[in-house]
Parts: structure tokens; sequence; C-alpha cells
């Protein structure tokens, strides 16, 4: 009789052979894409009508995740069960569409009529197929190859490594499309504007930066004036000239490292040791960009202009992660 801790070290063992198993079919899989690939991505991405996602068992199932993976990318696009498509449901079927079937091994008989009715409306068929020699590929218009030399399942049985490289290659398809259409994180956004991630994705500057008091002075202000404003003001101050345009930074970690060389700190003037190409923002940018530029810059703020390079505020980390911007 076995022990608890043998069990579940065969099981352990028996997960991590699984998913290297999945992972090298997807693997090989991106090594087959071809110039079928791009075909199927210029149908998807040119379709004026919907996309019709197709499949029966667990193909079905991948399927209608591929179709609302589409959906929640700006591709208009909706799960057609192959049977119930013969008993009314292809009326929502339009000549403007294009179809895309799955099926491991694209010879499932209850196919068939949708993808017969699909060739009448002349809509345009993206097989995913496992074997590309089936009567699925033969009437496809692009076949895409979603073949897999065994399944996790021992027995070689269960759907389990083939469903993962069709959802993969639905996940590609998907992208590459809403990509070809210049799909942009606000028109994600748009279609997400429940929860946290629409209120990440929508976030502007403007949402968040600070625009009374702001901490300023003229290039030729002294060091002593800096200090105090640095102390008061969170650490950035922005240079502005006498309309106000900005022409320099000067942080407090600049303020260290002056002290750190100059004795005589508090007599320098600000313009002659402020960062004359300092980082700027748009109110209108996205605060989840400007998130990743300030952690790739590693500064904690930024000045605000506008598009004559008028200050018109200071955004800060902190502020923007506070209202959600990453």
């Amino acid at each position: 009789m076995s022990r608890p801790a043998e069990d579940g070290a065969r099981a352990l063992e028996r997960g991590r052979e699984v998913l290297r198993q999945e992972a090298a079919a997807v693997a090989a899989l991106a090594g087959r894409l071809d110039e079928r690939f791009g075909a199927a991505a210029r149908l998807v991405a040119g379709c004026k009508g919907r996309v019709i996602v197709s499949g029966i068992g667990k193909s079905g199932l991948i399927a209608r995740k591929i179709a609302a993976t589409m959906t929640s990318t700006g591709t208009a696009a909706l799960f057609v069960h192959p049977v119930d498509s013969l008993h009314g449901d292809l009326g929502i079927v339009g000549r403007e569409d294009v179809a895309i079937v799955l099926s491991k091994s694209g010879e499932t008989e209850e196919l068939f009529g949708l993808v017969a009715q699909l060739k009448r409306l002349g809509v345009p068929i993206v097989a995913m197929v496992g074997e590309p020699a089936s009567t699925l590929a033969r009437h496809a218009d692009v076949v895409l190859d979603a073949a897999v030399d065994t399944e996790a399942c021992p027995y070689d049985l269960a759907p389990t490594t083939s469903t993962t490289v069709a959802l993969a290659l639905g996940d590609a398809l998907a992208v590459a499309a809403y990509e070809a259409r210049g799909f942009r994180p606000e028109d994600f956004a748009a279609l997400h504007p429940g929860g946290a991630l629409g209120r990440r994705l929508l976030l502007t500057v403007g949402d968040a930066m600070v625009t009374d008091d702001l901490p300023t002075l003229a290039p030729n202000a002294s060091m002593r004036e800096c200090v105090v404003l640095l102390a008061e003001r969170r650490g950035t101050v922005a240079v502005v000239d006498g309309s106000g345009v900005v022409v320099g930074v000067f942080t407090a970690g600049d303020l260290t490292r002056l002290m750190e060389r100059r004795p005589d700190f508090l007599d320098v003037r600000v313009g002659e040791v402020m960062t004359r190409t300092p980082q700027l923002a748009h109110p209108d940018e996205l605060g989840g960009a400007v998130v990743l530029r300030m952690e790739q810059k590693g500064i904690m703020a930024m000045p605000v202009v506008d598009g004559a390079g008028l200050l018109v505020g200071v955004v800060h980390l902190h502020d923007l992660l506070r209202a959600g911007a990453a």
C-alpha cells in the first residue's frame, strides 16, 4: 500500500510532466506557423461582419473561449454550436462573416452540416485541425495545423495537449488580428469599463496630477530656495522660464549628488545643475504608460506640460499607483 508522501511525489512529477509536454507542443506549434497563419489573421482583421467560431465537445469549449477573447479585443465574434446552427441559429450568419471551425480529427460529422451552409453562403472558413489532410481541412479556405504528437492523458485519449494547442493558436490569431487593426489600450478599456482593469486602462495623467501650488523656480534661483521647496513639495522642483515653459527639473536625488561634489552647494544657481532634458508627461497620456517610464528611469515625479510646453501640473508615481494605474 502506497504512502501519502509517495502518492504526493508521483502526483507532483506527473503534473510537471504534463506541463512540460503541453509547453513543448505549444513551442512546436510556434515553429510550424507559416504564411497560412498570416492569411487567417488577415481574414479575421478584415472581417466586415462577425467571426463565427464553432466546434464540438472540448473543441467547442475552446471555440467559446476564442470567441470571447476576440470579442473583448474588438473583433465581433460569436460562438455557434454546429448542431444548433442547423435548427435556426444559422440565421445569424451573414455573407460578410468569417468562420473559424475547430476539430482535432477534422472528421467530426456534426460539423459538416454547418460547413456546407457556410460554403453555400460564401463565408471564408479557417480550420484549426489536428489532421491537415482531413475532410474539414479540404473544405476550408485556410488550414491552421494544430496537430500534437500525443495527449497528456496517459492513455492518449482525453483532449489535453490538443486543447491547449488550439487555445494558444486562437489567442495568437486574436492578438495578430487586433494588432493588424490598430487596436489600442484605450479601445480595450472602452470594452472593459467595469472593475479595476477598466479604471487602470482609462486613467490618464490628468486624473492624478497635482495642479495647485506647483513647486516651481526660475533658473536663476539659489539652491537655498530650492532646498526648502524640495523639502516641502515631495522632492521634485520644475524649473520654468518667464513664460511658464518647463526648461528643467531638479530633484532631491540631484541635491544629494550636488552636496557630495560641491561644499558651496547652497550658493549654486538652479539653472547650473538642473536636468535640462527632463522626462515630461502630458495630461491625456495614459497613467500606466507614465508609470512604466518612471520605473524605467528611476524617477518619482514628472512635470506635466501642455502642447506648448507650459507647466500645467506635476504627477507623482505614488499618486498614479494609488489611483490604480498599475
